[in-house]
């Protein structure tokens, strides 16, 4: 099983990225997908997820409206468009697979893709 994710980078506030995540070694359109980021000294937080069809999705409040999340299931693929960046949407992001439903737990989230780094800062 993996998940490697991509796409971070430094920005500036106000601006946008996009994280990718391909997944491989498990049945991705059963799974429902989700994004977490961790901030330094902070603990790994919700950030969006995604039903296995793509026809749900949830948002923690501090990044509903500015981000978006989908899922290509024909390329095993999970994105995070992130607008209007804030210094606080610093951290780490780890996409994550969860059997069958999309929650914010990250408990119930059994397989999880390396980080990769966000940074806004002016």
């Amino acid at each position: 099983v993996q998940l490697q994710a991509s796409g971070g980078g430094l920005v500036q506030p106000g601006g946008s990225l996009r994280l990718s995540c391909v997944a491989s070694g498990f049945a991705f359109g059963d799974y429902g997908m989700g994004w977490f980021r961790q901030a330094s000294g902070q603990e790994r937080e919700f950030v969006a997820t995604v039903t296995w069809s793509g026809g749900s999705k949830y948002y923690a409040d501090s990044v509903n409206g500015r981000f978006t999340i989908s899922r290509d299931n024909a390329k095993r693929m999970v994105y995070l468009q992130m607008r209007a960046l804030e210094v606080e949407d610093t951290g780490v992001y780890y996409c994550a697979a969860e059997k069958g439903l999309a929650t914010k737990y990250k408990d119930n989230h059994v397989y999880w893709g390396q980080e990769t780094l966000v940074t806004v800062s002016s």
